[in-house]
């Protein structure tokens, strides 16, 4: 396939997405240094695995943006999250990962609407690892103590 034959939506998909997993890589590896700073090494390896895994997934992208001829640009990159505890990092880190849940879904059910069936299975395979790495962070919040809202409750009538 080359770039002439692919919706220049999809193409743009593909940017923003490249621009997000390197939001995130950019956000892992500092938040794994702040992690170190504070003296908790748990979190900072697990924060540096977390990094590995985006940068994997940027690295996916590259290959299929490079495979249908375009190049790679990563053009709107996010600054880093920072915060002054973990719990406050995690919660920046979920607002971050629903972003790029968000792209990912968006961008599946647009290729299958064009019935481009290979960019449809590639961002629902990314949507699926990225949904359970959003449900791991939810995860280590509760861990840590902290019950991240799944939505808006109605208050009952009175």
């Amino acid at each position: 396939m080359n770039q002439a034959s692919i919706h220049p939506r999809t193409l743009g998909y593909l940017g923003r997405a490249l621009s997000l997993e390197f939001s995130a890589v950019q956000q892992y590896m500092t938040q794994a240094a702040l992690c170190n700073a504070w003296g908790l090494t748990d979190a900072a390896d697990r924060f540096r695995h977390e990094t590995v895994e985006e940068m994997q997934h940027a690295e996916r992208i590259v290959k299929r943006m490079l495979g249908l001829g375009v190049a790679p640009n990563a053009s709107q990159l996010q600054p880093a999250g920072v915060a002054s505890n973990l719990i406050d990092l995690l919660r920046q880190d979920l607002v971050l990962e629903a972003e790029i849940v968000a792209l990912y879904e968006e961008a599946m059910r647009f290729c299958e609407r064009i019935r481009d069936g290979v960019n449809a299975a590639f961002f629902e395979e990314l949507l699926r690892e990225e949904s359970a790495h959003a449900r791991e962070i939810q995860d280590w919040l509760v861990t840590l103590g902290f019950q991240p809202r799944r939505g808006r409750k109605k208050k009952p009538p009175k």
